[in-house]
């Protein structure tokens, strides 16, 4: 990270984690760093806390393709997106010294709410019920109608979403390495008259996921951008592709994905 050198800090503000970070904006002072206060004078971005944090820090900054994202985690355990751990900053000192980092490249999505409202997400995106009442929802795969699914809703993940609430409901795990998205089922209901493919599946970067909420009353869905709520009322349609954005992370040497998913799930 040679010409990498204005670094912002993204964590909570509070007095206990002030004190927790001390040490480490004195780290990276130590190594000639320039600690900003603006993330849009940053070239490296990091979030102290866990992978929540992580998630926050890229949405908070915009989903930023020109600088590298870092995390640092403060529960004593790392993760999907935290590679350093706050306790242990001889590993940072050793990363930034002799540059045992590698940048990883994480796919995003793009999704767009009734050809107005437009967002990102690096995790997934899902919507779901609000009310205790299934909804219907018409999946378009391109042009092609492909299923009409009534359930409690529908998640649509990254590859590196697939380890999160896309696993619990039985998605697969995917190589970030592969630009796609995956498509999970909450709850579907089949019978004579609805019936789904009943199981996850995964569509090519250059496809796109349309998904028709039918107005039959429960067309004010809660519709979930990563870790954050977002509820639209009446909502009609729902454009899905793959970003154009990538987000690029540290990734130390011998801390794979396939590395993180071993160390998380076996």
């Amino acid at each position: 990270m040679p010409t990498r050198r204005n670094i912002y800090f993204y964590h909570k503000r509070d007095d206990e984690m002030m004190e927790k970070v001390s040490p480490l904006y004195n780290l990276a002072k130590e190594h000639n760093f320039n600690i900003v206060t603006d993330y849009k004078q940053a070239n490296i971005i990091v979030s102290i806390g866990g992978d929540g944090t992580f998630l926050q820090a890229v949405r908070k900054t915009g989903y930023r393709d020109d600088c590298l994202y870092a995390g640092i985690s403060t529960t004593g355990s790392l993760s999907l997106y935290c590679d350093f751990n706050l306790d242990d900053t001889a590993k940072m000192v050793e990363a930034m010294t002799y540059e045992q980092v590698e940048v990883r490249r994480y796919p995003t999505i793009n999704v767009t709410v009734d050809d107005q409202t437009s967002f990102q997400c690096l995790n997934e995106f899902s919507i779901r019920s609000a009310i205790i009442k299934t909804f219907v929802i018409d999946v378009f795969i391109d042009d092609l109608h492909f299923e009409t699914f009534r359930g409690d809703g529908m998640i649509v993940a990254t590859p590196t979403g697939s380890t999160a609430y896309n696993k619990s409901v039985n998605g697969s795990v995917v190589d970030p390495m592969l630009p796609c998205m995956q498509v999970s089922e909450l709850a579907s209901l089949n019978n004579n008259r609805y019936r789904t493919l009943g199981s996850s599946f995964i569509l090519s970067g250059n496809r796109k996921l349309t998904l028709r909420v039918v107005q039959d009353g429960n067309d004010h869905p809660t519709m979930g951008m990563d870790n954050e709520a977002l509820s639209i009322q009446h909502v009609e349609k729902i454009d899905i592709i793959l970003s154009e954005k990538i987000i690029k992370t540290v990734k130390l040497k011998d801390n794979s994905f396939w590395e993180k998913v071993k160390r998380s799930f076996l």
